[in-house]
């Protein structure tokens, strides 16, 4: 619907290991050699019978990208208000382990990237949407009260991470099959709840679609025109605070969770929640692409907008 254009889209650069050290352990990049240790962590065991080097080529490389679009989708954020990585959301995986399809901290990695480089960027507020506990981000904040973390899932499914749950601030825990109803008004409540009991300098929004009907791993109801609404709510609820949003997309496990996020990403377009119309004077394509060309070996996915 020829939204995307070589002026709001971005190509990613692979995160590299200097990049990916700011917030995973030494130890932990070692095991990432080990193609049984890849195949545990992205639950693809016919992994464990491929050298590392096809491993790393295959399916590290195109994660460390997501990852790196995460890490600029976060500084283009600031800059100008808005970001979607069409990617990322690894929210189960912490600095020093891995799990559920998840190997690099990608949300941390944001974060911590923002609070080291960037001047006046003290205090994040994480929105967890994904259809699972975000057992990742929680386990590397734990103890840190820059970070607030709402988190909305299904209570009886992957992670149920107890320790992790200390961290979260905003707990919402859904029962099977919920559907679209009472899933907005939550989502709605605690969005507003959370930004204002907090004022955050950056929202990270895991904007998860295995909420849909359907998906084998979600276990809850929510309709396509369910998700969009949601992310409209969030998007709505930043905006009307001129609070900058950084979006990633993490879960959904099924073929027709692309066309909706599409379409989601076109009602906010429409919206006048993302895209040259939600500038208002906040920055310009031409000094993203200015970032972009002198930020080193990270950048924004080929497919953030």
């Amino acid at each position: 619907e020829q939204f995307l254009t070589d002026e709001n889209m971005v190509e990613a650069r692979e995160a590299s290991e200097e990049d990916l050290l700011v917030v995973h352990t030494k130890r932990y990049l070692n095991k990432l050699k080990w193609s049984m240790v890849v195949a545990n962590i992205t639950e693809i065991p016919p992994l464990i019978f491929l050298p590392n080097f096809l491993v790393q080529r295959r399916v590290l490389r195109p994660l460390r990208t997501q990852t790196g679009g995460t890490i600029m989708a976060g500084k283009l954020a600031i800059d100008r208000g808005w970001a979607v990585n069409v990617g990322g959301g690894f929210h189960h995986c912490s600095s020093d382990r891995g799990g559920g399809f998840c190997a690099y901290a990608d949300i941390t990695l944001a974060i911590k990237f923002l609070f080291e480089r960037v001047e006046g960027i003290s205090r994040a507020t994480i929105i967890d949407l994904d259809a699972h506990q975000g057992n990742g981000h929680e386990r590397d904040f734990l103890d840190d009260k820059r970070v607030f973390i709402m988190d909305v899932y299904n209570r009886y499914i992957y992670p149920e991470d107890n320790a992790a749950k200390k961290a979260i601030k905003r707990k919402v825990e859904l029962d099977w099959g919920t559907e679209d109803s009472e899933y907005l008004q939550k989502v709605e409540l605690h969005t507003e709840g959370s930004l204002n009991e907090v004022r955050p300098d950056i929202i990270v929004y895991n904007a998860g679609t295995d909420v849909l009907d359907g998906d084998p791993l979600g276990g809850l109801s929510i309709s396509p025109q369910g998700i969009v609404k949601r992310d409209e709510i969030v998007f709505r609820a930043a905006r009307r605070r001129g609070i900058p949003i950084l979006m990633v997309t993490s879960g959904g496990y099924q073929k027709r969770t692309a066309r909706i996020i599409a379409d989601s990403i076109l009602n906010l377009h429409r919206e006048a929640l993302i895209g040259p119309e939600a500038l208002e004077g906040e920055g310009s394509s031409s000094m993203v692409t200015s970032m972009m060309s002198s930020s080193g070996s990270t950048g924004s996915t080929s497919t953030a907008v």
